[in-house]
């Protein structure tokens, strides 16, 4: 059960829903999770400063049970989203910054209960 998080400065008419469903499948792709399990917010027109600038710049957060604990993953994921984010966006790799957080069971709440339990 991801949950993609993107913080920018671009406008909202950027973020449409074509650009959330790509979001969806791109991200569900790169970490093999079911897009059905995906969890997306967007949040636009943010004031950001961004290596000292503030022109044009996306912050994306992942949170994931089990596929963002290593090093080696995080760096297969980044490559795929960041390809995402600069062809959909036009931005470059400089603009575009990707946290990644491991989730455990415990810490997902859905249906009453924890996902340890589901």
């Amino acid at each position: 059960m991801p949950f993609i998080e993107l913080e920018s400065n671009l406008p909202a008419s950027k973020f449409t829903d074509d650009f959330l469903k790509k979001l969806c499948s791109t991200t569900a792709a790169a970490l093999q999770k079911p897009e059905e399990r995906m969890n997306l917010s967007v949040k636009s027109g943010m004031a950001m400063l961004m290596a000292g600038s503030t022109a044009p710049c996306v912050m994306l957060c992942v949170s994931a049970i089990g596929v963002t604990d290593t090093a080696e993953k995080n760096k297969e994921h980044s490559a795929k989203i960041f390809q995402f984010l600069t062809g959909e966006l036009g931005l470059s790799e400089d603009r575009i910054v990707i946290r990644f957080y491991p989730l455990e069971p415990w810490q997902v709440g859905k249906k009453g209960t924890v996902m340890s339990f589901l």
